[in-house]
């Protein structure tokens, strides 16, 4: 072989050049224009062209050797995407359905699926409930016509259509759609997107395999039924990347402490089942013919219960570079086995090039067969045990390699990942082992499944832990630039310091550095934060186009929740900062979505008291909601009215309204009756009088007028995130020195309304809105509330 003449200490870069010339090729061909494609193949070409006659170069054996591979490679991946690529980029970058879609045309079109259905979270607002409404579906276009007649187009089209009649379709099925077109997201092969309102034409089923993994992951998911709520979505997660049933706080908590690839199918996962399938047969005696047969089965099985789609064979890919690496010699091996799955994933499939999802797996396994061998043996020098290193080593350098690409992704760096990984990772392979065991044999003997999914669940229970303690911690993950530019500065930071590493003198400035850090700045940050300011009254969450207000009582960690934002993430964040982890009483005012979206965050990990609504039980789905996280927390439900008063050290509530007199919201009430049904509390507090007005519009104002409740207040929760509709009476009666409006950035409903923001500046208040101040608290001063704000994210 060739490598043979290759020593053992050297790494094989022969392919490597070539995967490089590919991918950048490709990226910039979808990224800037087509025919980029072409410059950089020919360009790759003419060196591989060059490195082969050139006199020039080593002449014993091994560098013979490595400048040939090094030129063939070039020359053939070179035209490769000069010609192949480029063609494919071309004819989507002109494709003629692009033109329809670009002037919104509509019609009856036919595709084919190409990957399943993925579900698309958004919060709620109002009366439409929050989390899946949506899902999108790749496809590829059979017959698409506009305007009475056919566009002979086979391009990549995304459907993004409701969750009813479309979250059970499978890839291979032919679907008739009525769609209206829009013009698709530049940089990829995507030519146009279907806006799809009624239910699917189904005109052909899927193949029989896909039938088959379709019922073993839903078995998978019913079997897991029988954990925790958490651990039963989780479970599923873990083993075949179904998030659907994921509590949307635990996805928050795994990203933040940088647990989120766990998510997701990855190299790992298969990684783990083959590895596993390899010991079981060499323990049974089998041979390594029969052993790399029977994992290779094995692999195959789980991409095709995973889902055969774009991710997941990047994933086996991935996964069997690393068990190539892991039979033949780690790093010599691994290197032109991962150059050559880069070559072939991204000339079969030119949009890998741009995935971040791609990327994340191509560096990882990376970091995994080439830093990760060298830290370990680098620490077992030191004196580390090998296991210990081993363990060390292999979260760090996937956290170094991933992290570029992670901060442009999401705009935030996790400082706690590699602790938190390497607290995981013991759990699981087991985990994982178990849960693939289940789901094959849930469809044919539950009875077995189900004491499977229990064994899996100490494990999955520990994950879910790891995850939400490590998301609490201080400093857990630091804001970051997003964005190609983000994630460029952090690759550069990163270079930087592992070449100044290098030096033994800047390596003595690094570690001093770096203690100087340990020592003072994460014990000032933990003890002495920044935020929230000592001693504060009240903070409103800024947890986008939602409310959430917390209210502190006189003993440490021990706060009133007042409404809980959109989504479970903000408002979980927002306590986790201000250290609130007993919680009284949690007050809906209303049961809109943007009210009680982040409850079972609130709920989650924190010792809370009562959940206390209004008589409302409109819209019937939020009620449910409410009713059905309380259960489950074990927190019961319970009603205010006015005139109650509640207490607390420090802080008291008294509930202003509505009155029993005022007509109950029921079944088919509209936004504005449902907002005046809001309970209105008086908070009196260290800081002053707090008036909290949840979305009462104009109507439940007057009544508060004619009732001539005492609306006085030092500060001022702006009803309905500052809509038009405030009474200048109403605004009047408050006599408010400081208005606080809670409100989403780039909200699509003109809140807040520049009438109501100038009728407060003119009554002498001060304003805070949190799309602009970020969290914005009101603490106690010599003359009165004074506001501190976090500043916007």
């Amino acid at each position: 072989m060739i490598t043979a003449t290759i020593p053992a200490t050297r790494l094989d870069w022969r392919l490597a050049p070539a995967a490089v010339a590919v991918w950048l090729a490709t990226l910039l061909g979808l990224l800037v224009a087509w025919w980029l494609a072409t410059a950089i193949g020919a360009l790759a070409s003419v060196i591989g062209l060059w490195v082969l006659c050139g006199r020039r170069g080593p002449r014993d054996p091994p560098g013979r050797w490595l400048r040939l591979g090094v030129g063939v490679s070039l020359l053939a991946c070179g035209c490769a995407a000069a010609v192949g690529t480029t063609v494919r980029l071309r004819e989507a970058a002109h494709d003629p359905l692009r033109s329809p879609a670009a002037r919104g045309a509509s019609g009856a079109f036919r595709v084919e699926l190409t990957e399943r259905p993925r579900p698309v979270v958004s919060p709620g607002f109002g009366g439409r409930q929050g989390g899946v409404q949506a899902v999108v579906l790749p496809a590829r276009m059979r017959h698409a016509p506009v305007d009475g007649r056919a566009v002979p187009s086979d391009g990549e089209v995304l459907l993004i259509a409701p969750v009813d009649g479309w979250s059970r379709l499978l890839p291979g099925q032919d679907v008739e759609v009525q769609a209206v077109l829009a013009p698709a997201k530049p940089g990829g092969l995507t030519v146009a997107v279907l806006r799809v309102r009624g239910p699917p034409h189904v005109l052909s089923e899927p193949a029989v395999w896909q039938r088959v993994a379709q019922v073993l992951r839903s078995g998978l998911r019913e079997t897991s039924g029988v954990l925790d709520l958490e651990a039963a979505g989780l479970l599923p997660a873990l083993v075949v990347g179904d998030t659907d049933t994921v509590p949307r706080h635990v996805i928050e908590q795994f990203r933040v402490a940088g647990m989120a690839h766990l998510l997701a199918v990855s190299g790992a996962n298969l990684a783990i089942v083959c590895v596993a399938v390899l010991l079981l047969l060499r323990a049974v005696r089998v041979g390594p013919r029969g052993s790399a047969v029977g994992a290779g089965l094995a692999l195959v099985g789980f991409v095709v219960l995973a889902g055969p789609e774009p991710s997941v064979l990047r994933a086996g890919v991935m996964g069997g570079v690393g068990l190539l690496a892991l039979a033949i010699g780690r790093e010599r091996a691994a290197l032109p086995a991962l150059s050559a799955a880069v070559i072939l994933l991204v000339l079969h499939d030119p949009d890998m090039a741009v995935s971040f999802g791609f990327a994340l797996s191509t560096l990882a396994t990376a970091g995994l067969v080439l830093l990760a061998p060298r830290w370990a043996d680098a620490l077992a020098g030191h004196g580390v045990p090998r296991g210990v290193a081993e363990a060390l080593a292999v979260p760090a350098a996937a956290h170094l390699v991933t992290a570029p690409v992670v901060a442009g992704m999401s705009g935030r760096v996790s400082m706690i990942a590699v602790l938190a990984n390497l607290l995981a990772a013991p759990v699981v392979p087991l985990a994982t082992v178990l849960g693939v065991l289940a789901a094959v044999l849930a469809p044919v003997a539950p009875w077995l499944a189900e004491p499977l999914v229990r064994l899996a669940g100490p494990e999955v229970s520990w994950l879910l832990l790891v995850a939400s303690n490590a998301a609490r911690v201080p400093g857990a993950a630091i804001d970051w630039p997003s964005g190609w530019w983000g994630g460029l500065l952090l690759l550069a930071i990163i270079v930087v310091l592992l070449v100044a590493l290098r030096r033994r003198r800047t390596r003595v400035i690094i570690e001093l550095g770096l203690t100087a850090v340990l020592v003072v700045v994460i014990p000032v940050r933990v003890i002495a934060p920044g935020w929230p300011p000592p001693g504060w009254a009240m903070v409103a969450c800024d947890v986008g186009q939602g409310d959430a207000v917390v209210l502190a009582t006189a003993e440490p960690g021990r706060a009133v929740v007042v409404d809980t934002g959109p989504e479970p993430g903000p408002v979980d964040d927002c306590l986790d900062r201000l250290g609130v982890d007993s919680v009284p009483l949690v007050v809906l005012s209303h049961l809109h979505a943007d009210h009680i979206g982040g409850l079972a965050a609130v709920l989650a990990g924190r010792a809370v008291g009562a959940v206390a609504v209004g008589r409302a039980r409109v819209p019937d789905w939020a009620w449910r909601e409410v009713f059905g996280d309380a259960s489950r927390a074990g927190v019961p439900v319970v009603q205010l009215a006015r005139g109650q008063r509640l207490a607390w050290p420090g802080l008291a509530i008294d509930v202003l309204g509505p009155g029993p007199a005022e007509v109950v919201p029921r079944a088919g009430a509209d936004g504005t009756e449902i907002n005046n049904g809001s309970l209105v509390i008086r908070a009196l507090t260290p800081a002053g009088r707090v008036l909290l007005t949840g979305d009462i519009e104009l109507a439940a104002q007057a009544d508060l007028l004619t009732a001539r409740a005492d609306l006085s207040a030092d500060v001022l929760k702006v009803p309905h995130h500052g809509s038009r509709y405030s009474a200048p009476e109403f605004l009047d009666a408050t006599r408010a020195r400081i208005a606080v409006v809670s409100v989403g950035a780039g909200n699509r409903y003109g809140h807040p309304s520049p009438v109501t923001l100038g009728a407060l500046v003119r009554r002498g208040a001060q304003v805070l809105r949190t799309d602009t101040n970020g969290d914005t608290a009101i603490i106690p001063t010599r003359t009165g509330p004074g506001a501190v704000s976090r500043g916007p994210p």
